[in-house]
């Protein structure tokens, strides 16, 4: 039976973590438990012998007092306190190894769902996913292998709570910090970091080192770096713009894709004024606003983006009231009915 005992006492510290000394605490309290209620006593002492897992008892007067029968009630009084002690030292381990974690990446499987939540197996403890910090174009199975961030750690008696995220914007930036060196080391970094969850994210980058390119050092040769963070985030799209502190430069490449005609920026408003192309505008102003409005978080700055009509004018087309030409004489009025414009014709060449 002693033997038995040690076998299971080994099996819960290499299961749990807890330390070996911490289990025979808790074992001895609960039969020191058990014995008060079962002899009626003040003081019992428990004692439990490392090596052949036998347990001795005295009371406050050093008379033995003999364990080996405490009856049913006794006995579940002795294992519910056992259990909580070794719950309470599973949770310690739990909130040791994992407190230096928050906000970096955890690894685990899916388990299962309960509620809309996901819960998450990682080494030693399950953590929890909670329907808000899930994107809602994902979609996992029980079995599937997952990265999240880890957001907090919740403690509450003996329980301990992990809340993982997927939708956090700090998921990105340790995806990032895993995946170039130049982040890890420092040499590159990300200054800002936006996000819709599972549609875009818009980060902007700054080198150290005037050698390094930092939008071509998170991108990777041929892409590899930003497909394999991409593929991470199941195909949400990544924009990567280099840093600046001219706001006029920033802004035009936080429209990127889109190109921008011109910016004014209103310091009193703190709003920039942007005109872009007709062709253009849908690409500035993106899906729902989606585009418009990650770069306006990434700058700083709100963003009022328009057509620039003046832009869109057709170049063969005369004007019906022309103004003077400045190459010469009214050529429009001269001109025979249905011969071209010298002049349009000149200023065409001269734009192309």
């Amino acid at each position: 039976m002693n033997e038995e005992f040690l076998r299971l006492l080994d099996s819960i510290h290499k299961d749990k973590g807890v330390d070996r000394e911490v289990l025979f605490t808790a074992v001895e309290q609960g039969l020191a438990t058990a014995a008060k209620k079962r002899f009626g006593l003040e003081d019992i002492t428990v004692t439990i012998d490392r090596q052949n897992g036998r347990a001795t008892a005295v009371d406050s007067e050093g008379n033995e007092v003999d364990i080996n029968d405490l009856g049913r009630i006794a006995a579940r009084t002795a294992y519910q306190v056992m259990t909580q002690k070794i719950r309470e030292a599973a949770s310690t381990v739990i909130v040791d190894e994992y407190q230096n974690k928050i906000g970096s990446i955890v690894v685990g499987s899916v388990q299962r769902f309960e509620r809309g939540n996901m819960i998450v197996s990682l080494d030693r403890a399950e953590a929890l996913v909670p329907r808000s910090e899930q994107v809602y174009n994902e979609s996992y199975r029980p079995g599937d292998r997952i990265r999240s961030l880890l957001l907090d750690i919740r403690r509450e008696r003996s329980k301990v709570q992990m809340i993982l995220s997927r939708t956090n914007d700090q998921l990105v930036h340790e995806l990032f910090k895993l995946e170039v060196p130049e982040i890890g080391e420092g040499t590159v970094t990300i200054k800002k970091l936006v996000r819709d969850p599972g549609n875009r994210t818009k980060l902007a980058v700054a080198s150290d080192d005037p050698r390094v390119d930092p939008v071509g050092a998170c991108v990777g040769v041929r892409g590899s770096r930003i497909r394999t963070i991409v593929d991470e985030l199941n195909g949400e799209h990544i924009d990567i713009v280099p840093w600046s502190e001219d706001h006029v430069q920033f802004i035009q490449d936080a429209l990127r894709p889109a190109e921008v005609l011109s910016i004014t920026l209103d310091e009193e408003k703190h709003t920039a004024i942007v005109k872009c192309s007709k062709e253009d505008l849908s690409r500035a102003i993106g899906r729902r606003g989606q585009n418009v409005r990650l770069s306006s978080r990434l700058s700083g700055w709100e963003i009022d983006v328009s057509a620039d009509e003046s832009s869109d004018a057709p170049e063969d087309a005369a004007p019906e009231n022309p103004a003077p030409d400045s190459h010469g004489p009214d050529n429009a009025e001269n001109a025979a009915p249905g011969e071209p414009d010298a002049s349009a014709d000149a200023d065409k060449e001269e734009e192309q």
